[in-house]
């Protein structure tokens, strides 16, 4: 009997082992610094535990904290190490989930002690006096029924809840033991909760148990972890920079926008200055479909159900939209997309394989009904303009029609200043509808786009939506975070639903493909985030006030009225600064303003016709001929220069 087993590397290279063999012991062949470092292993593609027994040939990859598996998994231990301090010091304490985040980990809590940020320190404390201890984390299975029998005993019904929602079919649920401390979890986790080093809790909020207002209210506790004491520095010093950062902060401070509770929660009121910079994005984005081929639709805000009960949406999306109206004694919704009413459009006439492709393009209002406790200024409303597109297209074209798509994403993310990108493919999840085959060339077009433009991407396996498989596009701010903004999405549904087809070159109907496409996702996501990744100093081009002209005194008002009348004759947004004030007041008061630019003119301007000219964040950049500042901001626009 062969007791040897080969196992393949990342890099192609094979080694054989003893059958029976660890991750963790394979870590210690390869080198003690890999062993020390080791978090966690890719068995075949599937993330185990360090000490799990490898007994067949298999590929294996060693995580440590530099792999996004080895990162979830070092905050999902934390937050069971989270849990075990909060047992320790609250022993009534019951436990929902503790999951990690992009940034963390969090567990909710249901607790009699109202807990508070001062709390926060304590717990810490509690973690490291149990990770000093050094426990492992020790799997065990068990069958359904002693699960259940084991969180009965203690009363769990967190637990016992979760526990009775897993398949059917899953006899075996598995528990980890750290110490004294037992949690119901699939894993993986580290080895022991010694190699958890350095923590900060970041803050407690209330939870509702599985997200549902209607059930138990919780406490939720967030906390980040790293295991490098400067990691963990520059952790909370970007986290600092963030709070600055805040859009709801910021749009306050620079009036750009609001949310009134009399008026609807999760509703933008668009001040001026933030409707200046909406115009600014709105007229690009025109601008820049008409230049890539598509024409822009409008259609209406509401559609009778009939017509939501044929797109599906009634059927798998009902509980994020609004309650119908009665109309003429139908129902009708306010419409959560625009799809539908695209689809009518290119419905209304017979369309030839010579009509196609047709790119549409709309600046849409949708309505989704989001839960209150996840609302969130700008990122998370109830009502936003979707940056939405539809393309309609044959099998034989859509993959130049992707890579258009990408070339597309590129040009408008580098024109808002975002280099950074990461490509995800998702592919077929479990269930789905569409052939087998579509799926397989819908996928494969998805990745020869992204060959042909050399761009690297990651295989999100089985993330595609039930109705096709997508490009996911993140971007990059200036603070390192990603964030989820473009979408490609195939629809294998829709086209079917709606019966959709065209008359192909031999005569006969064929089924259109259909691309679902976002660039920016929604207005006020975007404008969120984009506040948020310029500190609200936008660049020139987007920024509500472009110009502050300040005279030195009142004697100079009138020079400076000449200069204010001669930048806004060329379409800039100017501000004349006419309150009796120092100036060094108004200097001070415009920088914190963010106006990128500052004209401070005098006796020496005035006889000069010049200005001088001050730039947000860089100070006095000298004297110049106002003919030749207008020259120089109006190129800086025309050109959308994003220098910060």
């Amino acid at each position: 009997m062969n007791s040897k087993i080969n196992i393949t590397f990342p890099d192609g290279s094979v080694k054989e082992y003893d059958k029976g063999i660890t991750p963790y012991q394979i870590a210690e062949s390869i080198s003690g610094r890999l062993a020390k470092e080791a978090l966690v292993a890719k068995v075949d593609g599937e993330v185990r535990d360090l000490h799990t027994q490898i007994n067949a040939d298999s590929h294996l990859q060693i995580l440590t904290f530099n792999d996004e598996e080895g990162r979830e998994t070092y905050w999902h231990s934390s937050s069971h190490l989270m849990a075990h301090a909060v047992k320790a010091l609250y022993p009534e304490a019951k436990f929902g989930v503790g999951p990690a985040i992009d940034s963390g980990f969090y567990y909710d809590i249901d607790i009699d002690t109202q807990l508070t940020e001062e709390d926060l320190p304590v717990i810490e404390k509690k973690m490291m006096e149990i990770a000093s201890e050094n426990r492992p984390f020790q799997r065990e299975e068990l069958s359904k029924q002693k699960a259940i029998d084991l969180y009965s005993q203690v009363g769990d019904n967190y637990k016992l809840e979760i526990i009775d929602d897993l398949n059917e079919d899953e006899e075996i649920i598995s528990i980890y033991k750290e110490g004294d401390f037992t949690d119901l979890c699939t894993g993986p986790h580290l080895p022991s909760a010694g190699l958890i080093k350095n923590v900060k809790l970041l803050s407690v909020s209330g939870s509702y148990w599985r997200g549902d207002e209607k059930r138990q209210r919780m406490q939720r506790i967030y906390g980040i972890s790293f295991p490098k004491k400067n990691m963990l520095d520059e952790h909370l010093a970007l986290l600092e920079e963030a709070k600055k950062r805040d859009h709801r902060k910021l749009g306050k401070q620079l009036d750009l926008f609001s949310v009134h509770d009399e008026g609807g929660a999760g509703l933008i009121f668009w001040h001026p200055k933030g409707g200046r910079i909406r115009n600014s994005i709105e007229n690009f984005w025109r601008e820049a479909h008409l230049s890539n081929g598509y024409e822009i639709l409008y259609s209406p805000h509401i559609g009778k159900s009939s017509l939501w009960e044929t797109s599906g949406h009634l059927g798998f999306y009902k509980e994020s939209m609004y309650s119908p109206m009665q109309i003429d004694e139908q129902d009708y919704y306010v419409k959560p997309m625009n799809c539908p009413f695209h689809i009518m459009i290119y419905k209304s006439d017979l369309r030839s394989y010579r009509d196609l492709p047709l790119r549409w393009a709309e600046l849409g209002t949708v309505y989704r009904y989001e839960k209150s406790g996840v609302l969130h200024g700008l990122l998370r409303v109830r009502g936003f303009t979707q940056d939405d597109a539809h393309i309609f297209c044959s099998h034989e074209q859509i993959e130049k029609e992707i890579i258009e798509v990408i070339r597309f994403c590129l040009f408008v993310w580098n024109s808002f200043g975002f280099k950074d990108l990461k490509y995800y493919v998702s592919t077929k999840p479990d269930k789905a509808v569409g052939e087998d085959k579509l799926w397989e060339l819908a996928v494969e077009s998805l990745k020869k786009a992204l060959e042909h433009e050399s761009l690297p991407y990651e295989i999100d396996e089985g993330g595609g939506a039930f109705y096709g498989p997508k490009i996911d596009i993140k971007i990059k701010d200036a603070l390192n975070r990603e964030w989820q903004m473009s979408t490609i999405q195939f629809d294998f549904n829709l086209p079917e639903r709606f019966d959709m087809t065209y008359i192909g070159e031999d005569g006969k109907e064929h089924r259109p493909f259909m691309v679902h496409r976002a660039l920016l996702g929604s207005l006020e996501r975007f404008f969120g985030v984009l506040i948020e990744h310029y500190g609200g100093a936008f660049p020139t081009w987007l920024a509500p006030v472009q110009v502050a002209v300040i005279p030195v005194s009142e004697k100079f008002m009138n020079y400076a009225s000449k200069v204010h009348d001669s930048l806004k004759n060329k379409g800039l947004f100017v501000d004349l600064d006419k309150r009796n004030e120092k100036i060094g007041y108004k200097i001070r008061d415009w920088e914190t303003q963010k106006v990128p630019y500052m004209l401070i003119v005098g006796e020496k301007e005035e006889s000069n016709g010049t200005v001088s000219v001050r730039k947000h964040g860089q100070g006095d950049q000298g004297t110049v001929d106002l003919e030749k500042f207008i020259s120089d901001i109006s190129a800086e626009i025309k050109n959308k220069s994003n220098n910060k």
